[in-house]
């Protein structure tokens, strides 16, 4: 199966055979195919992670009808690392510490990796459905803002086809300015598959937001959050949060340990009151 695929995709590099959608589609739904035959013959990941890393391809995602600008394809393609590292990352279940476990039972752990530092894991349960928790990160994230204490603004730069975007964001001073005000240029890429949602990204450069005035240019990354509607109640979902952030500037581990650990705390309270409403 796998020469004939190959011949296939050699096909449609062709300009004249780019164009005709019935053999574009085929091409898709062969390597779809092949992807497939290759998976279930090698042991994988939890079933979930298995399924979003198999099917997140480029190569079997849908093809778009627009054509991507070499630039474009080089954000899209950080986008998939990133997801592709943030779920190698949650596949590994050893090494995680417990930093802490608030009284409703949302947790937060973490590890350290050798190419990527410290890393931390949210562990929560919300008590609304996967596409309300869907739409509100994804579809209204501009409006973070408005009630999460810990984000000044969230913006959208560019829109990359469906799935892809790059976004400015503002993260608001700890109190006491412990920590002053920093700001991220990220590309970020969302994929559903099945009953579960990844929502990836990391820093990237772009070159119509240079660093801003009175704000330290952080980078995060990889970083994803992943719903899944809790089994046997599809009312509530579980939201796994990765984040990895480096602040930049002087600032003591024990210091950045506690901002991030409680800023992902925080962060479950205010998503679930914004639900609420």
């Amino acid at each position: 199966m796998l020469p004939a695929t190959s011949k296939l995709c050699a096909a449609i590099s062709y300009r004249h055979l780019r164009n005709m959608t019935g053999l574009r589609r085929q091409a898709a739904v062969a390597i779809s195919q092949e992807l497939s035959r290759l998976a279930s013959h090698s042991p994988g990941p939890s079933t979930w992670i298995h399924q979003v890393r198999r099917r997140s391809s480029l190569l079997s995602s849908r093809l778009e009808e627009k054509p991507f600008s070499e630039m474009e394809m080089s954000y899209i393609k950080q986008g998939e690392e990133a997801l592709q590292k943030s779920l190698r990352i949650l596949e590994d279940q050893n090494d995680w510490k417990t930093e802490t476990v608030a009284g409703n039972g949302d947790k937060v752990l973490s590890k350290v990796l050798p190419d990527v530092g410290k890393v931390f894991r949210l562990e929560v349960v919300v008590d609304q459905p996967l596409d309300t928790v869907y739409g509100e990160l994804v579809d209204n994230m501009e409006q973070m803002g408005d009630w999460n204490p810990n984000v000044k603004e969230v913006r959208i730069l560019e829109r990359i086809g469906k799935d892809t975007v790059i976004t400015h964001e503002k993260a608001a001073a700890t109190p006491g300015n412990i920590v002053g005000p920093r700001d991220f240029v990220s590309v970020r890429c969302s994929r559903r598959r099945g009953s579960t949602c990844v929502l990836a990204g990391m820093s990237t450069t772009y070159g119509a937001m240079p660093e801003q005035e009175g704000f330290i240019r952080a980078e995060n990354g990889p970083t994803c959050m992943v719903l899944r509607p809790l089994p046997g109640s599809p009312s509530q979902t579980r939201l796994t949060w990765l984040l990895s952030i480096d602040l930049k500037g002087w600032l003591p581990k024990t210091i950045i340990n506690q901002v991030l650990s409680q800023t992902q705390v925080d962060f479950a309270k205010h998503l679930r009151q914004r639900l609420a409403r």
